[in-house]
């Protein structure tokens, strides 16, 4: 065997190269997850079962999983070197979404200390964030080439930075109705009729789905589609899940309603 091949396949073996393989995978897990979901439920928030393991607090959970991602893409902003106004715009838009996520939304639960959350829930979601964040981090500020300035204008941009806006204005305030259905200290849960509400049982999933497929346009990157598609195949099966529980739940609850789109599904 010619040694000198070794060294010369090992030197091929780059970031880069790893990084394609894990956007490849990325996508298989995805479908992979996406048809487990679909008959197993999550032991996650109502569905927490008492066979889930070990198990902390609701708050801290949501902290330990969520900060992940705000942390890698900004490690990778600024290991990237590549500064323009579009690649700030990006850092913005991710960042308004996680920093919130990470260290706001945790402490406006209700009853965030009494309610508990299953460490392997944690511990899929750092793993997640954590990819899902170098993924788009790295190709972003690195791969690409950095995004110029004259990025802002392209039509892809704005189409995306709209749908995106859209999609974290219905997140967030699907998530306000949530949070105001309950007094401090309040565990139980409860329906909600106000705005989407009227229509669908999850408008703040289907308004992150919506909220990263503008992601997706705006950065018009597989990066972006990987991440987009993977929150479509939690959340869907997510909102599935919730729907059956309302149903079986509550006795009044309109049977009208839909899971996630409304008048359709």
């Amino acid at each position: 065997m010619n040694e000198q091949l070794i060294p010369n396949a090992v030197a091929t073996i780059n970031e880069q190269t790893i990084y394609e393989i894990m956007i490849v995978g990325w996508f298989v897990l995805a479908a992979v997850i996406f048809v487990a979901l679909l008959f197993v439920v999550a032991p996650y928030g109502r569905h927490v079962r008492k066979k889930s393991g070990p198990i902390l607090s609701n708050r801290l959970g949501w902290i330990a999983m969520e900060a992940v991602a705000p942390i890698v893409f900004a490690v990778c902003f600024v290991q990237g070197g590549n500064f323009s106004m579009s690649n700030a715009a990006f850092f913005a838009m991710w960042e308004v979404h996680y920093v919130h996520r990470s260290f706001i939304y945790p402490f406006t639960l209700r009853g965030g200390n009494a309610r508990r959350m299953p460490m392997s829930v944690v511990g899929m979601g750092i793993l997640f964030n954590g990819v899902t964040g170098y993924l788009n981090g790295r190709y972003i500020f690195t791969f690409s080439g950095g995004y110029a300035g004259s990025w802002l204008y392209d039509p892809r941009f704005i189409v995306g930075a709209m749908i995106f806006i859209l999609g974290y204005i219905i997140n967030r305030r699907a998530d306000l109705i949530l949070r105001n259905l309950r007094r401090s200290g309040d565990t139980d849960y409860k329906i909600s009729n106000q705005w989407l509400y009227q229509w669908i049982s999850c408008p703040n999933y289907l308004g992150e789905i919506i909220q990263w497929f503008g992601w997706a346009i705006a950065t018009w990157s597989l990066a972006g589609l990987a991440f987009a598609v993977w929150t479509t195949a939690n959340l869907v099966p997510r909102a599935r899940a919730n729907h059956a529980w309302y149903k079986n739940t509550f006795d009044d609850y309109p049977a009208e309603r839909k899971a996630l789109l409304p008048l359709v599904w």
